[in-house]
């Protein structure tokens, strides 16, 4: 299991907005490929949750930008789960400029489990929840 998950991003000139800077939306996709790749690292591709008859609908993004990402910033997106609720799970992201250390960004989801035949949230199976390391403080 890999408690906390590093994903690599370069900001691309196509994520540059009229800021000058990665726009908003770019951060919500990387947020989403560092989740999928840390579900995936533990075990948990798309096709094993299929096979549950469930998946994750994201409820909430929450995103604090601290200082802007610009074009050629290499990026080390780190992740973890913070908390397992029942039905939902809490994932956090902290965004790291590689060439500084510095931290850009912080933020985080909340997930729902959900039954993909009724849409409706289900108990996440301790099947699932084993297979993650819950990280209370990062630091």
């Amino acid at each position: 299991m890999i408690p906390i998950y590093e994903h690599n991003v370069i900001v691309l000139p196509s994520d540059i907005d009229e800021n000058r800077h990665a726009n908003n939306l770019c951060y919500l996709r990387w947020m989403n490929e560092a989740a999928i790749a840390h579900s995936n690292a533990n075990g948990w591709l798309s096709q094993r949750y299929l096979e549950l008859g469930s998946t994750w609908f994201a409820r909430r993004h929450t995103i604090e930008y601290l200082i802007p990402a610009l074009e050629g910033d290499e990026l080390r997106v780190k992740t973890w789960i913070s908390d397992w609720r029942n039905i939902r799970s809490t994932r956090k992201y902290r965004f790291v400029r590689k060439s500084d250390q510095a931290v850009i960004s912080e933020a985080e989801t909340l997930w729902a489990f959900v039954n993909l035949a009724t849409g409706k949230p289900i108990r996440i199976p301790q099947i699932v929840t084993d297979s993650f390391v819950v990280v209370n403080e990062m630091f």
